[in-house]
């Protein structure tokens, strides 16, 4: 499947992948900072943004995407920096296709089963009535009633968009995202990737903790870490800054 992805600035390429129910205009400031010195291509996962919907989804095909993506484009390396569910496919990347990696950078995720966070969000979603839909106010306030925090509904509420008949549709294809939503949560696999990868948590995030550490050797076992005080699970947009400046230093080292 080719991917949506747009190109900003020139130098080596890197590759960002975002995460769960995102696109990667999600990633707009990070995309302004990092394409200063490389060439950055941002693209949207499949079943998110404007990237082709399908039945299926799980870590092996959106591999293959950006495999897709990287023989389209005539890259036979790149840096690789995933989020969330796309560290997860950059993972998964490093493990089926090392040779393709120039240099890796996982944020916030650890290559274990999750179990299931994300009942309420789909609750909410399923929700909201897209056909009787009047505004995004509207839809805001039918979500409350699942999801407490405003920041999270404005993320989950930037996949609304209005149709060619002036309707609200959503960009992501949440039916597909519900029905394959255990193997979202589920680990990479593969033989252990031998180069450095770069593990990025934010201090207050549950989603990298001390018992996944041997899971992380296991497949990882050159991997370093380095974490953002005062960030939770979105580093790169909680603290952007420092969150820039580790990335430029890594890729530069």
């Amino acid at each position: 499947m080719l991917l949506n992805y747009q190109i900003f600035g020139e130098g080596k390429p890197l590759i960002i992948m975002h995460g769960l129910f995102g696109t990667f205009l999600n990633w707009n400031n990070q995309i302004k900072a990092l394409s200063n010195d490389y060439q950055v291509i941002a693209v949207d996962m499949r079943n998110h943004g404007k990237s082709p919907h399908c039945d299926d989804i799980d870590y092996s095909l959106m591999a293959s995407d950006i495999v897709e993506l990287m023989t389209h484009l005539g890259l036979s390396k790149a840096h690789i920096l995933g989020h969330s569910m796309g560290g997860k496919v950059a993972m998964q990347l490093a493990l089926n296709h090392p040779d393709l990696i120039e240099k890796l950078i996982i944020v916030d995720i650890a290559p274990v089963q999750y179990s299931a966070h994300h009942d309420d969000v789909f609750k909410g979603l399923f929700s909201i009535d897209l056909t009787n839909l009047k505004s995004r106010g509207e839809a805001d306030q039918t979500l409350a009633e699942y999801v407490d925090d405003a920041a999270v509904r404005a993320f989950l509420l930037t996949n609304l968009y209005r149709t060619e008949n002036k309707e609200f549709g959503w960009r992501m294809n949440l039916q597909a995202l519900y029905d394959d939503y255990d193997n979202i949560s589920a680990a990479p696999e593969g033989t252990s990737y031998p180069e450095p990868v770069l593990f990025i948590k934010g201090a207050n995030s549950d989603y990298m903790v001390p018992e996944y550490r041997d899971a992380v050797l296991k497949l990882f076992p050159k991997a370093d870490y380095k974490v953002i005080k005062n960030a939770g699970h979105w580093p790169h947009a909680e603290k952007p800054a420092e969150f820039t400046k580790l990335i430029v230093e890594y890729l530069a080292d």
